[in-house]
């Protein structure tokens, strides 16, 4: 039955231990930590109080010098060794002034706390032999048999001794047995001294239910809980059972920062014990603040045994930090390679698409070529089909002019009629069928280009464009023109189309293009831009 107690107490602690995570409990800690100075403000403001009710006061009387010189006492008993020394050595002077015994002896065991806090153990113990138990009251007498307890654990922690620290505990364990004697059995001393005595007499069950119920069932301050914690957490470390010790020191640390205890190990054990998991980054952050709380406080134990351990930390960090920088320049080298590579395909990729916009702009170009070639072919092939047409009915109706005209001189052949062959040929008029073969050709040419005409006067100014007579639908410059449009470039052919000489050909060419607002060279061409319907 007893046994499924204290596993149920276990069992309870780990559940509130462990209510948080381990790294929203980090992240306390470190906010926390940034607030230090807040807490401390607070504290100091408490102490500054004190010193103003003492400097106020009017020939303040010894019993109330005696009363503030033991509160300022208990302010800087944990935050700072000096001037708890100090108001130590001042609360004797007033008791020896006051001729009180108990004073001197109470005063002389606040002696002995501090220090036993700076680890100085001949001292304390010789302050503490020259207590006299039998003038104190039972608080007193609790507190004395208590610290000298406490003194002992210490003595015995610190020599790590076979031979002496088994000696120093069992001294230990009967001040602690004076001290419960004295104590109301739910009372936080007596269950926190049982819980030590048990811890370091071997009976861990025992010890977590105490210290447990201390966390879970009892109202402490910050101290309190910090100191009940820390003690809890020595036992996860001797069970190797570091992730639960870790949890609890954190919750120490932040309760020894809140209450400004300066004169605190929580810290630097949980430093110690980030440092063995590898986190070194916060085990560094830590260990410097329980440096700067040792200094502070002015503990010569504690900043030897933080100073031994800091600079493995530091060294650590260090090779961290010099880590860190590798890998970041390792990414940098490789990003500032990535980069190269980006930009080397950023200009390869430039590069083609500048060649394939050349290539479109050739496709284009090749396109639009094609398409011209294409609109000539199709307009060569309607000029083609229309002048063929043309032809073929021109040279058939010749074919039965030539027929008629064969038929009428046989039959005046066969009836000797040589005269009337004669007057037959005599009627044949050249020059009405060449104007007859004109008007074709206009009408052919016109019916296939119909603004021709139009686009021909474009070409000069108003006061030299053509002027056709009523009926006419070409004269002569518009018709070297047109043969020049359907391809006849050749001056001979156009000469001997149209019953000119070559001279006269040249003539009209030479003073047209003179005419024209185009220059000379560029004026065929544009006859040649004329589009057919």
């Amino acid at each position: 039955m007893k046994k499924s107690l204290l596993l149920l107490a276990l069992l309870f602690t780990c559940s509130v231990v462990w209510a948080e995570g381990y790294d929203s409990l980090l992240t306390r800690l470190n906010s926390v930590i940034n607030k230090k100075k807040d807490y401390d403000d607070i504290k100091l403001a408490r102490i500054e109080k004190l010193k103003k009710e003492l400097s106020n006061a009017e020939n303040p009387d010894l019993n109330l010098k005696y009363k503030v010189y033991l509160s300022l006492y208990n302010e800087y008993k944990s935050f700072n060794y000096d001037e708890a020394f100090n108001y130590a050595q001042r609360l004797q002077q007033v008791g020896h002034l006051l001729n009180d015994p108990e004073k001197i002896a109470y005063s002389r065991i606040k002696l002995g706390f501090i220090l036993l806090s700076s680890g100085m153990f001949k001292e304390t113990f010789d302050s503490l032999k020259t207590v006299n138990v039998k003038l104190l009251d039972n608080e007193a007498r609790k507190e004395y048999y208590f610290l000298t307890a406490r003194t002992y654990y210490d003595l015995a922690d610190f020599d790590k001794d076979n031979y002496y620290t088994p000696i120093y505990n069992s001294r230990a364990v009967k001040y602690i047995d004076s001290a419960s004697a004295l104590c109301k059995t739910n009372s936080f001393g007596y269950l926190y001294y049982n819980g030590l005595k048990f811890l370091k007499s071997g009976y861990t069950d025992k010890a977590i239910a105490n210290l447990s119920l201390l966390i879970n069932k009892y109202k402490l301050s910050d101290h309190e809980f910090a100191v009940t914690t820390s003690t809890l957490s020595d036992i996860y470390i001797r069970a190797n059972q570091p992730e639960k010790a870790i949890a609890l020191l954190i919750q120490a640390a932040i309760a020894d920062a809140k209450s400004s205890t300066k004169e605190a190990a929580a810290m630097t054990t949980l430093a110690q014990l980030l440092h063995q998991h590898g986190d070194v980054k916060n085990a560094y952050v830590f260990i410097k603040q329980a440096l700067d709380d040792a200094v502070y406080y002015g503990a010569r134990q504690r900043k030897i045994q933080v100073s031994a351990i800091l600079p493995v930390i530091a060294g650590e960090r260090i090779s961290y930090v010099e880590q860190q920088r590798q890998v970041l320049f390792l990414y940098a080298s490789l990003l500032t390679v990535l980069a190269i590579i980006v930009v080397v395909f950023a200009v390869i990729i430039y590069k083609q698409l500048q060649k394939l916009k050349l290539a479109d702009k050739v496709i284009l170009e090749a396109n639009h070529n094609l398409q011209q070639s294409i609109n000539k072919l199709n307009e060569a092939d309607k000029i083609k089909e229309e002048y063929i047409g043309y032809y073929f009915n021109l040279i058939a109706e010749y074919i039965n002019k030539l027929d008629k005209f064969k038929r009428s001189v046989d039959n005046k052949l066969t009836t000797k009629r040589y005269d009337d062959i004669r007057l037959l040929v005599n009627n044949i008029n050249l020059t009405k069928e060449r104007e007859e073969l004109f008007i074709n050709f206009d009408k052919a040419f016109l019916k296939i280009f119909p603004n021709f005409v139009y686009d021909y006067n474009a070409l000069f100014c108003e006061d030299n464009h053509v002027k056709l007579l009523p009926n006419q639908l070409l004269n002569t410059d518009l018709r070297i023109f047109a043969l020049i449009r359907l391809g006849i470039s050749d001056t001979e052919k156009i000469a001997h189309i149209l019953e000119y000489s070559v001279n006269t050909i040249y003539n009209y060419k030479a003073r047209i293009k003179g005419k024209s607002n185009i220059s000379n060279d560029e004026f065929e061409h544009k006859i040649m831009e004329i589009k057919a319907i």
